[in-house]
């Protein structure tokens, strides 16, 4: 079996989970290392009086009427030195060199215990047993050689935080996640910052933003594939939405020469023949048709690339001719447009298809209307809403959300002969979607048309 590479990705995560695990166990190691019950250095004063103590019990067997103390006698003579030295918080202790226990005999368990790891007169330590403190050894000289000495005392300070951890497993395994709490989050974020990144790629081509990103092919070798194939997947797509605009807007160009020759046939025949309803029907369909290709036309000249040519931009600028100059065409026929004050709310998109699909409504509100056009502009959650109310006719309820559908045309005052080719609200509905936002028809409390439409802002 081949062992994973670091540059793959469950090579990282089978090395940053050892990895892990390694910081884990040598900290619970030192931990076990820095534990005060272990044998470590007594502290200079509580030395000083060990050592004042061995010093004073030395020289009272040693002095001259004890040269020839008996064994017995040295027994005795220790037992009234460690009950007379004895208290409730310290008690003192002699052995032998070799460990065994000549007074006192009984209590002595934590002493037994620490004879076994401090049996150095020049290097004495001390340990803590629960709450009893052992330090030790001393050398003591006696008539009959030599012996050592052994301190016990309460520990009265509170309980080392380090004793708490060791003492209680659920303590213990609470440190053991905090230590690997930094190195798993870290695991976590190295291991979904590629798939994050993968993400927010797929969201701008959600969004309409077809722009490979190099980022993608860093990181892990399996997301680097992915990225790689995700690069090649937008570069194809920008190729084939390319030649589909470039292909609708040559089919529309190349419409027109046939349709200038109908037309001046037409002319022609007029001419030689005079007028005829059935030479002016034809006249009136070439024209019709001239103007949807003109349409058509615009289209295609917007949405060639307009995948590949958003902006960041603000509203104001982005509307605020197009208002004014709506504003004096509606005064040219007597209507009146209103609309309150834009701000610089931001919006990601193509400033050429926005501008086109608001204008396109509000001309339809202007040709159709009464007398009164109002527009108002409303932020709310990362949203702007656009309404836009005219009192003119309407549409009915039935045919609401028909007129988005290209070339549909309602039965009313909005039909053929008022000369609409039915691509202008399909043309806003297009490029409203491409923006990620709506476009919705309702009946307007004016009396008229209300067109609703909802774009997302920049974040």
């Amino acid at each position: 079996m081949k062992f994973p590479g670091l540059t793959s990705l469950y090579g990282r995560i089978f090395a940053i989970f050892w990895f892990t695990l390694f910081v884990v166990v040598v900290t619970i190691v030192l931990l076990f290392q820095l534990d005060p019950r272990t044998g470590q250095a007594i502290p200079e004063p509580h030395l000083k009086r060990l050592e004042y103590t061995a010093e004073n019990i030395n020289q009272k067997l040693n002095t001259p009427r004890n040269e020839t103390v008996k064994k017995l006698q040295l027994e005795q003579k220790l037992k009234r030195l460690t009950k007379r030295k004895n208290n409730h918080d310290i008690q003192i202790y002699f052995t032998t060199l070799n460990g065994d226990i000549i007074s006192p005999q009984k209590h002595t368990k934590a002493l037994r215990n620490f004879i076994t790891i401090a049996d150095n007169p020049s290097a004495p330590k001390q340990r803590l047993y629960g709450r009893w403190m052992m330090a030790g050894p001393f050398m003591i000289n006696t008539p009959n050689g030599h012996i050592y000495m052994y301190s016990g005392q309460v520990w009265r300070g509170p309980s080392p935080f380090i004793i708490q951890i060791l003492d209680k497993p659920f303590k213990l395994l609470l440190v053991t996640m905090l230590v690997s709490t930094p190195f798993l989050l870290w695991l976590a974020w190295a291991v979904t910052r590629p798939a994050r990144r993968l993400q927010q790629a797929a969201e701008r081509v959600a969004q309409g933003e077809f722009t490979a990103d190099p980022n993608l092919e860093t990181g892990p070798r399996e997301f680097k594939q992915a990225g790689a194939s995700f690069n090649q997947m937008v570069g194809a797509l920008n190729t084939m939405i390319s030649g589909q605009q470039r292909l609708l807007s040559d089919i529309s160009h190349e419409l027109r020469s046939p349709l200038t020759r109908l037309r001046m046939a037409t002319a022609l025949a007029q001419r030689k023949q005079g007028e005829s309803l059935e030479l002016t029907r034809v006249d009136t369909e070439a024209e019709r048709l001239e103007n949807m290709i003109g349409e058509l036309l615009e289209l295609s000249r917007m949405q060639v690339n307009s995948h590949q040519q958003n902006e960041r931009l603000d509203s104001q600028t982005l509307w605020y001719e197009m208002l004014e100059d709506a504003r004096f065409e509606a005064e040219q026929c007597h209507k009146t447009l209103r609309y309150n004050t834009l701000q610089d709310w931001p919006i990601n998109g193509n400033p050429n298809l926005l501008i086109s699909a608001l204008e396109n409504v509000i001309r339809n509100a202007i040709k159709y209307g009464n007398d009164i056009i109002e527009i108002q502009f409303t932020v709310q959650q990362h949203l702007l809403t656009i309404t836009i109310d005219d009192n003119g006719d309407g549409v009915p309820e039935a045919e609401l959300d028909d007129i988005f559908r290209p070339f549909y045309r309602v039965s009313t005052a909005r039909d053929r002969d008022s000369g609409g080719t039915g691509l202008g609200l399909a043309i806003t509905e297009s490029a409203i979607r491409q923006h990620r936002g709506t476009i919705q028809a309702n009946n307007s409390s004016l009396g008229g048309l209300n067109v609703t439409i909802t774009l997302p802002l920049a974040r």
